[in-house]
Formats: C-alpha cells, structure tokens, sequence
C-alpha cells in the first residue's frame, strides 16, 4: 500500500492543490495529514474542503487546536496569534467541529503519525535535534512514526541506540531500526526551499520519500497580503523561510 503523507498546509490552497496534482501520478491508496490545516495562509476554509474531498486521516496540530479554542495562544508568536484570530472568525461553526474531532495520534499497524512529538502530544513538543528524537524513540511502540510541526523534511533513525539524522529525500527502511520521518510542509517551508513538501510511504517495498513540487507562490503571497494577515507570513514564502 502506499500512503500519501503530508501536512502544515497552514492555509495555503495554492500548493496543497499542486501537491494533490503531484499525488495523482503516484497510484495513492490512502492519505494522511499530520495537522495544522490552518494558520498563516489565506485559504483555510478551502483547504478543509480539499482533506474532506480526499477522505484524508488526519491528526490534530496546535492550530487546529488554537483555532477552535482548546489551547491558549500564549506561547504563539505576534504573526501565528493574528493568523489565529482570523481563521477563528471564518471558520464556520461545522469546520470547528471538525477539527475539534481529530485525535493526537493516529496508530496503524507499522507506523504512528502526530503532529509534533509522541511525548506528550498535547504540548506539541518540537523534535529539532538527537535528544528530542531520542525522547520520541522512546515512547514509539512501532519502528515508523510521521511528524511534522517544524517545517523542515528530515529523517532521524535509531540504530543500535544512537540516534542519526539525514536530509536524504529517499530512504529504505532496515529492519529493526526505529525512524522519525518529518514530511515537511506543503503551506509553509522552513528549509530554504520555497516548493511544497509531501511524502510516500511504501509500505510493501519498506520506503520512504520526501518529494517538492512548484506552486503559484506570487499568488498565495497577494493573497495573504491583502487579507490583512501580517506580511511576514507571505513574504517567507518566497524564500522558504
């Protein structure tokens, strides 16, 4: 089977809709989101549509939880509280159910998925480094587990009880050796490559791969801008930043 796994979409329809164009030459059984739907772009609304239209199994990430009300915004920075604030007034009452219902975790046979970290998935821990991974190894009770929330495609792995990482966009899974794959973000890269970031997980040939695909940039930017939302948040598009 092979999994369609992506997320920190954060609003921006333009590239969630070249990634799903992305995805429909890839034979895609199934979809999963690591969260954060909303936030920062311009489109929430349509990008909910979009993960309802492709059946899409999705957990839950902070601003998901910011936006309907069921955590603080305090820790959130001046730009993410604003972005926050807006999407909370064009959300209908139906689009905050539905993400009032989307769980933490989501368990399958071979792989978990959370937003941020499996310790503590609530308090959307960030894993940026050996010791954060290391911390989430050790609650995995799979060898697999997707992760988003940074913005930065990245693989760290456990082996033999150290902790590595690569920024290599294809991996092949060993055998008993645990792994931590963030799929990076379609709305909002971090890395310094403005594409949008989306996995495949094969789970019959035991690989993963990090893909990037081109979107209208310029118009998710314009759009941003004339929201009112702050400029920082299309102005990083450009860069990936």
């Amino acid at each position: 089977m092979k999994y369609g796994i992506f997320g920190d979409i954060h609003g921006n329809i333009e590239a969630f809709q070249e990634v799903v164009r992305a995805y429909s030459a890839e034979d895609i059984n199934r979809y999963i989101c690591i969260g954060d739907i909303v936030g920062y772009g311009a489109d929430p609304v349509r990008c909910i549509e979009e993960v309802k239209r492709l059946n899409v199994e999705t957990v839950c990430g902070n601003h998901e939880r910011a936006s309907t009300g069921l955590m603080n915004t305090d820790y959130f920075n001046y730009a993410a509280k604003a972005a926050i604030e807006r999407t909370k007034e064009i959300l209908s009452e139906k689009d905050k159910e539905f993400l009032k219902s989307l769980e933490l975790v989501i368990n399958k046979d071979d792989f978990s998925v959370v937003h941020g970290s499996l310790v503590r998935p609530g308090f959307f821990y960030y894993i940026m480094d050996a010791a954060s991974a290391e911390d989430c190894f050790r609650k995995m009770e799979r060898d697999l587990c997707f992760i988003g929330h940074s913005h930065v495609p990245v693989i760290f792995f456990m082996e033999e009880g150290e902790v590595k990482h690569t920024f290599d966009n294809f991996i092949a899974l060993k055998p008993g050796v645990k792994y931590i794959v963030n799929v990076g973000s379609v709305g909002q890269p971090r890395d310094g490559d403005p594409r949008a970031a989306f996995c495949i997980f094969d789970n019959k040939k035991r690989t993963v791969e990090i893909k990037r695909v081109d979107y209208d940039i310029k118009s998710a930017r314009k759009k941003i801008l004339e929201s009112g939302l702050p400029a920082t948040r299309g102005e990083r598009l450009l860069e990936g930043r």
